[in-house]
């Protein structure tokens, strides 16, 4: 487990101090790929940093498997470090070194043999999906194939932890959900340990288990990532929600689509898990005499299950509309009243 408790960062300036990251405390399990998102300037990459002391806190503590990583002397940081990894935004390759020689480099530092180096890098970079590219520079290869390389060689000392700054952000969509894939099969494979800043909701709903928001060097919210997306309560976790259903912020544009009639209802359902894959709507439709206008809707999926947000409008008798939103509810999906026949 990693505990992270009271974690802060003062900058001082000649002008002004800053308080990038403020008193953080959380806990991160082995195994489990743990988000942290937020907007530019939120603190989250001064955050990744303390980890492995790239930055030096200020106060606080960092705990990785019962060894207090801030309280480390120099000599016994240095090999710690060895055991996390740390891919970049962007790339940090040696420029002159073939993709073999970047991913051998970190085992060079480390004394480890000719023979053995050679070994784990070829393991490495069939791991990765980069075989045949062993000979290539990194002016040869895709945004993709650079960030391949990058996690290649931060795994190379075999860490306990992988820390991922903006890993996918300067790739295009594309390419960004292949590394996603690549990461959460090194997870699996490996039981690696993964944590990952970003300030995008999709690399969130991805592929990680829980997450925490970050807001003015705070963290403001954190939880499962199903139950985050479902229940967001912080300003902050809304408008990262609102990325991957933009629509979801437009309600009063629904009323355009409303027969507007006095015997209905509009309702937004929510569906978690397996409830996503229901056919509610058609159940509700046999089961029930009412009408029903689907308005919009949209579906996710996340690491612990699906979830999915449908906008409707139910026609029918008021004591009718009453025992279908019951039904709705009794069948396990959140029901929230818009407008009331």
């Amino acid at each position: 487990m990693i505990q992270i408790k009271n974690l802060s960062k003062l900058y001082q300036t000649k002008k002004q101090k800053v308080q990038a990251v403020d008193n953080v405390s959380l806990n991160i399990e082995p195994g489990e790929i743990f988000g942290v998102i937020g907007y530019s300037g939120a603190g989250k990459s001064t955050f990744v940093r303390l980890i492995n002391r790239l930055e030096e806190p200020s106060d606080g503590s960092v705990v990785i498997h019962d060894k207090d990583i801030t309280k480390m002397p120099s000599h016994q940081l240095r090999k710690k470090r060895q055991k996390i990894g740390m891919i970049f935004q962007h790339f940090n390759l040696l420029w002159s070194r073939t993709v073999f020689d970047n991913i051998a480099f970190p085992l060079e530092i480390a004394g480890v043999s000719k023979a053995k180096r050679k070994e784990k890098v070829l393991e490495l970079i069939h791991l990765v999906g980069l075989s045949g590219k062993e000979y290539a520079y990194p002016s040869q290869l895709s945004g993709g194939q650079k960030q391949r390389v990058g996690i290649a060689r931060a795994l190379a000392n075999d860490p306990e932890v992988l820390l991922c700054d903006e890993a996918t952000s300067a790739l295009d969509p594309e390419t960004t959900d292949d590394i996603l894939d690549l990461l959460v099969s090194i997870n699996k494979k490996l039981g690696l340990t993964i944590i990952l800043i970003t300030h995008e909701m999709h690399v969130i709903q991805k592929i990680c288990h829980r997450v925490a928001v970050m807001e003015n060097g705070k963290v403001v919210e954190n939880g499962e990532v199903l139950n985050v997306f479902v229940r967001p309560q912080s300003k902050t976790t809304k408008r990262f929600v609102q990325q991957l259903n933009p629509l979801e912020h437009e309600k009063d544009k629904l009323y355009n689509f409303i027969n507007d009639r006095e015997d209905s209802e509009v309702v937004k359902l929510h569906f978690i898990g397996n409830h996503a894959r229901r056919a509610l709507i058609s159940e509700i439709a046999k089961k029930f005499d009412v009408e029903i206008n689907i308005l919009q809707g949209s579906i996710a999926p996340t690491q612990e299950g699906a979830y999915g947000t449908l906008f409707v409008e139910i026609n029918g008798e008021k004591a009718v509309l009453t025992n279908t939103i019951q039904y709705i509810q009794d069948s396990g999906v959140e029901v929230e009243v818009l407008k009331h026949a």
